[in-house]
């Protein structure tokens, strides 16, 4: 095998990262270790480091523990005030009828991105609730991010129904790759996206092949609270091109959020 040298290309815009979370001294906070810190200080410091200044985010409190969703949406719409480099989204939990009216006031800020659903953590399922859920944010004309759990493919009826809505199906899945890459594939109205956060991107052929199934346009950048070193070098070092590339790690996110992000 010859050697060869392999260099990042030379981006002209910082990476926008769509999908993180941080604790902040919250009783329901996320667990962390020396190995895998979450405060949001750390998390600050790591962006600021490399330069990254637009990051949509939610509490871990908000999606581990529906008890105080409200609350922790208030305390982030305040942040997001101090803080130039947080960017919010507002958490529902659709059996708190509150948090619909919570969302549909936070949504007219700029700096808000749209609404998010944690199904697994909150406890219900989300096939009992899309319908209003999906409905609302039809209405908004926003753009939902969920965590799918298992219900991908039935996701797609839902977003088919509600062209003013765009959904992003979280933490693209090698182990699920031909259902994550349909329901984007098919929507009827080119509605329906995904990210790559998490650790489910590290598969050696899974953004890649996304690429090839439902191009580059359909795909956001997303560290999830992991390494930043892990996930920007997982595209930035990737078979795609330099275009595919910038999609993913900010063109979309300025498309899809025109108001909030800057291109």
């Amino acid at each position: 095998m010859e050697q060869s040298t392999t260099l990042l290309p030379n981006f002209t815009h910082s990476p926008i990262d769509v999908h993180s979370h941080f604790n902040h001294g919250s009783k329901f906070d996320c667990p962390e270790t020396e190995a895998h810190i979450r405060d949001i200080n750390f998390i600050e410091s790591v962006y600021r480091r490399v330069g990254v200044t637009q990051v949509g985010i939610s509490t871990f409190a908000s999606v581990t523990e529906p008890t105080c969703v409200s609350e922790e949406n208030e305390y982030l719409h305040r942040l997001i005030k101090e803080k130039d480099w947080v960017y919010q989204w507002v958490v529902i939990d659709p059996r708190q009828k509150e948090t619909y009216a919570q969302a549909q006031r936070m949504l007219t800020h700029p700096k808000v991105l749209g609404i998010k659903l944690h199904p697994a953590y909150h406890g219900y399922r989300i096939l009992d609730y899309a319908q209003e859920l999906f409905a609302f944010a039809n209405s908004q004309k926003t753009v939902v991010l969920i965590h799918p759990q298992y219900e991908i493919s039935s996701m797609r009826p839902f977003a088919d129904k509600c062209p003013d809505m765009k959904l992003i199906l979280a933490h693209l899945d090698s182990t699920r790759f031909q259902e994550y890459t349909d329901t984007i594939a098919y929507a009827e109205y080119g509605n329906i996206y995904t990210d790559t956060s998490g650790r489910a991107s590290a598969a050696n052929n899974v953004i890649e092949g996304a690429v090839q199934r439902v191009g580059s346009q359909k795909i956001l950048f997303g560290t999830d609270t992991y390494s930043y070193a892990f996930q920007f070098g997982r595209i930035a070092l990737s078979a795609l091109s330099t275009e595919e590339k910038e999609n993913i790690l900010w063109k979309n996110a300025t498309r899809l959020f025109p108001n909030a992000f800057l291109s």
